[in-house]
């Protein structure tokens, strides 16, 4: 209608129908009927083409009536949609389904929301928590994603927030550990904001099916009760809505930042202002004030943060490891097939596996295998086999890294006939050495040029006259 009105405008002043075609890119066909037409008195396209009656009518339209009778029947108010698409095809419906669905919302009236209620808690009823993330830009210019953790208790108001590397239930467990620390005491119930994390299967109504078992154990093993509130649901969460948007306003939007050290003070500097010094604004009461009373309420924590250990099924492989996380973690050949479960602290795994445990120093990285002394001793005894015992016991040496393999390829092909016998060697200084100090002596070893069970041995003890010197003296 817009483009009819400027052709009729340009037509009144008195530009020719080639003219106005070139100024309104259009067809002088369309300027000679345009200027057939009434006065342009509106410019909405949809009201006219309603009006002239343009484009093809909806095949639902026709079952408008018979819709209209359903979704407003007394007998059957919550009828599915599903079943009226079924119901019209059988009266002769023979459009698509989605076009139906748009008549049915269109006709189905409305029900009333339920008023969303404020309500406070008391001291010591519950938390908020949620994982956040935020795009940070340093002053020097480069970027990095942020992601942070955030605890409220509702009454007192008193939040802690904590930068994490990741979303995973390690982290939420252990930082909502160190938070309940850092509170003075655990409430009755922890809420969080979206489930991920907590929980694997729910309803459509919400209700959850199946927990996170490792999270579950925690909750179990700090006495908490868990709730789930779900996004953008204000309903459930009563007057606060947002903790996650509440921190990045209140500290990333606000502030600006040198490094991730600077963000680090920064935000103790935070905790401090926010927790000790500023009224908060739905209480007016600075919230250190208010958890003086809500830490009477608070319940002590029953395991730290340093002693927690998180729980996680598994099965030991048909290798003797047991996988997490990418690292390999060994136990006793007698107990492959076993399940059991990995208790994860902070420094160390403990494995077990019926009868069968073991304990390892936590490592990091995928490539990475812990093995003990022992257990290199009952697979070596486990194999069947002289070659078997030697294949293993090589690999419990190519496991110590690529120095190890470099060292064991180039002794392979120097002493093709005798390399068992360094194999061997090297193994048993293995076992009696440790992984470190051995390896040390290979790579030095490597680095000498020098290829073979002696000279690992020689540098092991510390170094003195090389094993070739002492031959050609002797």
């Amino acid at each position: 209608m817009l483009k009819r009105h400027e052709i009729q405008v340009l037509r009144r002043a008195g530009h020719d129908q080639a003219e106005v075609a070139e100024l309104a890119s259009v067809s002088e066909r369309t300027v000679r009927t345009v200027e057939r037409e009434p006065t342009v008195a509106h410019v909405d396209d949809a009201a006219e083409r309603r009006r002239r009656k343009i484009g093809r009518p909806a095949k639902a339209e026709r079952f408008r009536a018979f819709v209209t009778e359903l979704v407003n029947s007394a007998t059957e108010p919550d009828l599915m949609s599903l079943e009226i698409l079924r119901r019209a095809r059988l009266a002769g419906y023979r459009g698509g389904k989605s076009a139906l669905y748009t008549l049915i919302k269109s006709l189905r009236p409305e029900r009333p929301k339920p008023p969303i209620v404020r309500f406070e808690g008391i001291a010591g009823e519950f938390t908020q928590h949620d994982f956040g993330q935020v795009d940070v830009k340093f002053l020097d210019g480069t970027k990095r994603r942020i992601h942070f953790f955030a605890s409220r208790l509702k009454y007192s108001r008193w939040v802690e927030v904590s930068l994490v590397d990741n979303e995973r239930v390690e982290a939420l467990s252990r930082t909502l550990v160190e938070h309940f620390e850092r509170m003075g005491g655990i409430p009755l119930l922890a809420v969080f904001d979206r489930p991920k994390t907590v929980a694997l299967k729910w309803r459509k109504d919400g209700v959850v099916t199946e927990w996170n078992s490792t999270f579950a154990s925690v909750a179990f093993d700090l006495g908490v009760g868990v709730e789930v509130c779900w996004p953008r649901s204000p309903r459930q969460k009563g007057s606060v809505e947002n903790l996650v948007g509440w921190v990045k306003g209140s500290f990333f939007k606000q502030r600006r930042f040198l490094d991730e050290e600077d963000l680090r003070q920064q935000l103790t500097e935070w905790h401090r202002e926010v927790n000790t010094e500023r009224p908060s604004r739905a209480t007016n009461v600075v919230p250190a004030e208010r958890l003086k009373e809500e830490r009477e309420r608070l319940r002590p924590v029953k395991v730290s943060s340093d002693d927690l250990a998180l729980r996680f099924p598994i099965v030991v492989g048909v290798t003797g490891m047991v996988s997490h996380d990418g690292p390999l973690y060994a136990m006793p050949p007698e107990a492959i097939g076993i399940p059991g479960t990995l208790y994860l602290h902070r420094d160390r795994v403990r494995i077990i596996a019926g009868r069968f445990q073991a304990e390892h120093v936590r490592l990091f990285g995928r490539d990475a295998k812990a093995i003990l002394p022992e257990h290199r001793a009952q697979y070596v005894a486990a194999v069947s086999g002289k070659r078997g015992k030697r294949y293993l016991q090589r690999q419990h040496l190519l496991d110590l890294g690529p120095a190890a393999l470099a060292y064991l390829t180039e002794l392979v092909h120097r002493r093709p006939r005798i390399w068992g016998r360094d194999v061997e060697w090297m193994h048993d200084l293995l076992q009696r050495h440790g992984a470190d100090l051995v390896l040390a002596a290979i790579e030095r070893a490597l680095s000498d040029d020098t290829f073979g069970g002696e000279y690992v041995a020689h540098h092991i003890r510390g170094g003195g006259v090389p094993p070739v010197q002492q031959e050609l003296a002797l």
